[in-house]
């Protein structure tokens, strides 16, 4: 073999693996990806509209999704991590993706959530957790009044959260995508009050989606979410 067969080989060689590489990366599945809304659009009429529900799962949180992946693309050892385990442990993601991982990780690890806790006529919470809601906020009904107030007091972009925290029910808000995953809660309800989440509807009108939201909290699974926390 004199040198330029040589050198073709050793480069066709080189293009052959370089092109085999290209193909694994675009055929390799993303490492999060969209869940199904697990419902139709329509399922919470009238108090979510179908457009509403439609644009904030197929737009807003597919692009949580999607940022959050290419962001994860500059440190593959974080490849297979849940978003919940990169939320609890921000502190070690690398500085240079830990605000896109912050912001698009807890984009998709609540939303994922959201679509959970919401379900038409689940009625109210029963069991351990309505003993535990009367123990921490005196009944039902003023914890849901004290709930619809901090998240309307929440100052912008936000969530309302009900969170179990060393043993006990807390009420709290954070800004943002930000989740009480990242300061040592565990949150059993979280209700969405950026405004893409209503305002289709309900226009500037957080109190009256505050309030209309509480009919539809599946609160079964929030009561499982509760139990398995607090064992």
């Amino acid at each position: 073999m004199n040198r330029r067969t040589a050198i073709h080989t050793i480069a066709t060689a080189t293009a052959a693996l370089a092109s085999r590489d290209l193909v694994a990366q675009a055929a390799a599945p993303a490492v999060h990806k969209l869940p199904p809304l697990g419902y139709d659009f329509d399922a919470l009429e009238p108090v979510i509209d179908a457009q509403t529900m439609q644009i904030h799962h197929d737009k807003h949180h597919a692009a949580y999704v999607a940022k959050l992946n290419e962001a994860l693309t500059q440190a593959p050892d974080l490849a297979g991590k849940s978003a919940e385990d990169l939320l609890k442990h921000l502190d070690e993601i690398p500085e240079a993706i830990r605000t896109a991982v912050r912001n698009n990780g807890g984009g998709h690890a609540n939303h994922t959530h959201f679509w959970q806790v919401l379900k038409k006529g689940s009625g109210g919470p029963q069991g351990a957790l309505l003993k535990a809601i009367e123990k921490n906020f005196g009944s039902f009904a003023k914890w849901q009044e004290a709930f619809s107030a901090a998240a309307m007091k929440q100052f912008g972009s936000g969530w309302g959260w009900l969170v179990l925290r060393a043993g006990k029910l807390t009420i709290e808000t954070t800004a943002n995508q930000d989740t009480p995953l990242s300061t040592g809660g565990v949150p059993i309800l979280g209700v969405d009050v950026w405004e893409h989440a209503y305002y289709l509807k309900y226009q500037n009108r957080r109190a009256d989606y505050l309030k209309a939201i509480q009919d539809v909290i599946n609160w079964e699974y929030v009561g499982t979410l509760h139990s398995q926390s607090a064992k």
